[in-house]
Parts: C-alpha cells; sequence; structure tokens
C-alpha cells in the first residue's frame, strides 16, 4: 500500500475514537544504564545506579530519567553460556530482574523524577546486534506475540504506579524500513498492538514511539502516543571514534560547525534547525515530543562537544521539547566520562564536568 493511501485509510478508521492527549512535560534528565546490556563489553553488569545518583539528578534540577533494558535480562535459561535465546524461551521469566527494575522506579517516586522505561534490546529486535535475535519483530508473529507480552507484564506490573511517575518507550531506534525486512505498514502494526494492550490493563499510561528510521511516525498520531527523537546528527561529531559507529576510525577530527574545503558551513545550526523542524511541528500541534538520547562521546575534542550540544540544547528548548543525556556516568555523561581534556571537579570522589552539568541546566 502506498504511504499516503495507507495513511488516509488510518485516519478514516479512527477518526469515531478520540485518542488520550499525549502532550507532555519538558522533561530533562539522563539515561541510567542499569538494565542497558546483557553481553557487556567488559563482561560484568554495571553497579546499580545508587540512591545518591538519583539524590543529584534532583538536587541538579532534573526531573526524569530513562532506563534503556535489554529484555534477555528477565530471561530464565541457560543464555550466558549459550549466547543464544530460541522463541520458546519468550516466555520464560526471571522475577527476580524486575524487583531491580522496582527498585528503580520507586527511587524515582522517592526523589521527583519521572521513570521512562524503554526496551533498547526487544524480542526480534535491537539496533545492535539485531541478528542475535531468534527471529524479527516486523515480520514473525511469535516475535510480535512476545513483544506484546513483555509489555504486558510491564503493565501489569506498574499499573498502580501514576502516568505523572511512570511511562513505557515501546523500542528503541526501529530501523529505516526496507523492502523484505520492514515496511511502515509492519511498523504501525506492532506498536499499535503493543500500544492497545498496555491501555487494556494501564489506560492512563504515557505511551512513547521513538522516531521510524529518525522520521516522525505520522501513523501513530491518532494513537495519541508521544514521539521521541534522539539527536546525534551528524555522527562524525557526537560518535568522533566509537568504536560501534567510527568502525574503522576513518571520521575526521570533528569541529562545529563542520566547514566544506572552501570554508562555508557545511553543516551547522541552520541544518540542525531543519533537521529538528518535523519534531517541532508536532510540538506545535500539541503532540508530545522528547529527545530521549542525546550526547556527546568522550574522544570529540570537549569544546567542539559543548558547541554542538549548546545548539541542539537550544533548539530543542526553543521548541519546548526536552532532553535525556546518554548517560550520566560514563562516556558521554556528566561524571566519570574518561575525558582526558576537562578540568574535573571533585563530586564525592567521582569526576564531575561542570562545564557539560552547567550546559544542561541551562537549557
Amino acid at each position: 500500500m502506498k504511504r499516503r493511501h495507507f495513511l488516509a485509510a488510518l485516519s478514516a478508521g479512527v477518526a469515531a475514537a478520540a485518542p488520550p492527549k499525549s502532550a507532555i512535560p519538558r522533561w530533562r534528565g539522563f539515561n541510567l544504564l542499569d538494565f542497558f546490556q546483557a553481553f557487556t563489553r567488559e563482561g560484568r553488569r554495571p553497579a546499580p545506579t545508587s540512591e545518591d545518583e538519583f539524590r543529584w539528578v534532583r538536587d541538579w534540577g532534573f526531573n526524569f530519567i530513562r532506563i534503556p533494558m535489554d529484555y534477555w535480562l528477565w530471561i530464565d535459561t541457560d543464555w550466558l553460556k549459550t549466547r543464544k535465546l530460541e522463541p520458546d524461551d519468550m516466555y520464560r521469566i526471571k522475577p527476580g530482574t524486575f524487583d531491580d527494575i522496582d527498585r528503580i522506579v520507586e527511587l524515582g517516586r522517592k526523589f521527583g523524577l519521572h521513570v521512562n522505561l524503554n526496551f533498547h534490546r526487544a524480542p526480534g529486535y535491537c539496533v545492535n546486534n539485531a541478528e542475535r535475535e531468534p527471529f524479527v519483530l516486523w515480520s514473525d508473529k511469535r516475535a510480535e506475540d512476545a513483544f506484546v507480552h513483555h509489555w504486558a507484564i510491564f503493565a501489569q506490573r506498574y499499573k498502580g504506579v501514576s502516568e505523572y511517575d511512570l511511562s513505557f518507550n515501546l523500542i528503541n531506534e526501529p530501523p529505516r524500513p526496507r523492502e523484505g525486512y520492514l515496511t511502515r505498514e509492519d511498523h504501525y502494526r506492532v506498536m499499535r498492538r503493543a500500544t492497545e494492550e498496555i491501555r487494556s490493563i494501564s489506560p492512563k499510561r504515557l505511551i512513547i514511539v521513538d522516531a521510524l528510521g529518525g522520521t516522525v511516525v505520522d501513523e501513530m498520531i491518532p494513537a495519541g502516543v508521544a514521539q521521541s527523537v534522539h539527536a546525534y546528527w551528524p555522527g562524525q561529531v557526537s560518535h568522533y571514534r566509537a568504536s560501534w559507529v567510527d568502525k574503522e576510525s576513518k571520521f575526521p577530527m570533528p569541529t562545529w560547525p563542520i566547514l566544506a574545503e572552501d570554508g562555508s558551513v557545511k553543516m551547522g545550526r541552520g541544518q540542525l534547525d531543519d533537521r529538528y523542524a518535523p519534531w517541532a511541528e508536532l510540538a506545535k500541534q500539541g503532540i508530545g515530543v522528547h529527545c530521549g538520547e542525546v550526547g556527546c562521546y568522550n574522544r570529540t575534542p570537549h569544546g567542539v562537544a559543548l558547541a554542538w550540544l549548546e545548539d541542539v540544547f537550544q533548539i530543542l528548548s526553543g521548541h519546548g521539547i526536552g532532553f535525556a543525556l546518554w548517560n550520566l556516568p560514563g562516556g558521554f555523561g556528566v561524571l566519570d566520562s574518561g575525558r582526558d581534556d576537562v578540568a574535573y571537579e571533585d563530586w564525592y570522589g567521582r569526576k564531575l564536568d561542570r562545564k557539560l552539568l552547567a550546559l544542561m541546566q541551562k537549557y
């Protein structure tokens, strides 16, 4: 089906339904990586985010934390040894993992931080190493059923938690549609089904969908969900020498703005404005928009990172769009980032990038 015909049919089909409000506060905060990846580079799980770190986030003036999660962490099999799952494993749930997530939700409530739970890796898809999955979310009903089932577990577990304290971000960074793998109709079907399942259990729960291949998801507007854009463009600035993106270390030394050979601006503030214009338009319509991830890896010169981030933050804030830095401690963060060109401030024995923190607080 042609996309314009698909959208027209969709609009006609939902015209009689009044979707719930999706406008959201301008949440600002951080991604916390307690449940980010089942397989870590160091071979060990990160230390749980401490209560002190929650307190610091609040005291610094922020009100939001996003929790990207890998569903393998709550699957009860020997995947740690075999490094693989089978489709039938999707329903073998290890409840103890949810106790740890409960702790995050409760600490968020204690310190007045809205908690956003996200499936970074979901049954059948992940932006990183999708081939590790035993099936494909967009084309295998077994994967789709498992995806909906896992979200139903979270909806049931947290149905007593206010929508002001907790939201769900269905899946991280779905890819650009391509023939033989994913169509917009596939994505809409899966997102709509999960949304309906969650709302059958927790009717007021705020649901956020990520950009589809970096673009606004027009199809989901009638469903009354909020939408999330990620701010990593241009990658040669945000991910310079990040091994999972700049895989062959070929990105040139970044500057901001990026200049062409003749000295003209090739990538700069104007191009950033254009990039976020569709999201600004959504926000103008009263549709909730958030930037679920933004950050700059620690190999980009600090001054360049701050200049680029200031433009991004200024654009987002100008449209009433909040953001979550990737991450709090770590290579993109304000704590213990591993940069060698920062005069760190001692912060209770941690290394604080005060300039980056002050920039975030400004916006």
